[in-house]
């Protein structure tokens, strides 16, 4: 009888999180042709991880840092996608996240709650290693779908290229530097073009 309440946890919880299809996010496709969801992101950018984890400035598991980035922003069914470049209340952000966080991981088998929660507090926190990097990679994505789509979100935001160096390339630069420096080579020549 435990395992069956056991799997009836894990089918809730894996239900409850295809709601993720479902948020939308502020950068568009590569094609352009519509808004990406998060849990496309999520998918895109832990094959973003696997690929480049080879450019991790220290050692890194790249299977930990593919589950942090497989549960990074499963929070946004409660809370939504805040665009890096929009105005926010940081603060008030964080709290709904956190509420977030416990809500869902918590539909979860206790020990996988548990588990799932420390990977995600580990992301946020970007002390270790793999969270830097997973958090760098993070960036990485969009900038590059930005890109691929004449400025993508870029103008709706009004996001200079010091916006990007200040919010984007700090944090690549921190977990993968060769990556944020074929990136900036990249921004720039976009931003002298527009």
């Amino acid at each position: 009888m435990e395992n069956t309440d056991r799997l009836e946890r894990q089918l809730n919880f894996l239900t409850e999180v295809d709601k993720l299809k479902s948020t939308l996010r502020a950068t568009q496709l590569c094609d352009g042709s519509r808004r990406e969801n998060s849990a496309e992101h999520s998918w895109h950018i832990a094959l973003y991880a696997m690929t480049l984890a080879e450019h991790a400035s220290v050692e890194i598991n790249a299977s930990r840092v593919i589950q942090m980035l497989l549960l990074h922003d499963i929070v946004e069914i409660d809370a939504g996608d805040v665009p890096i470049h929009a105005a926010q209340d940081t603060e008030k952000q964080l709290q709904i996240e956190q509420t977030a966080a416990t809500r869902l991981f918590g539909l979860l088998p206790e020990d996988q709650a548990r588990h799932y929660r420390a990977l995600w507090d580990e992301f946020e926190a970007a002390e270790t290693n793999d969270a830097v990097f997973a958090k760098s990679i993070d960036r990485v994505q969009p900038v590059i779908s930005n890109l691929e789509t004449n400025g993508g979100s870029w103008p709706e935001f009004n996001v200079t290229a010091e916006q990007l160096e200040s919010r984007v390339g700090v944090k690549v630069k921190r977990g993968a530097p060769a990556v944020w420096h074929v990136l900036q080579s990249r921004i720039n020549a976009w931003f002298s073009a527009s």
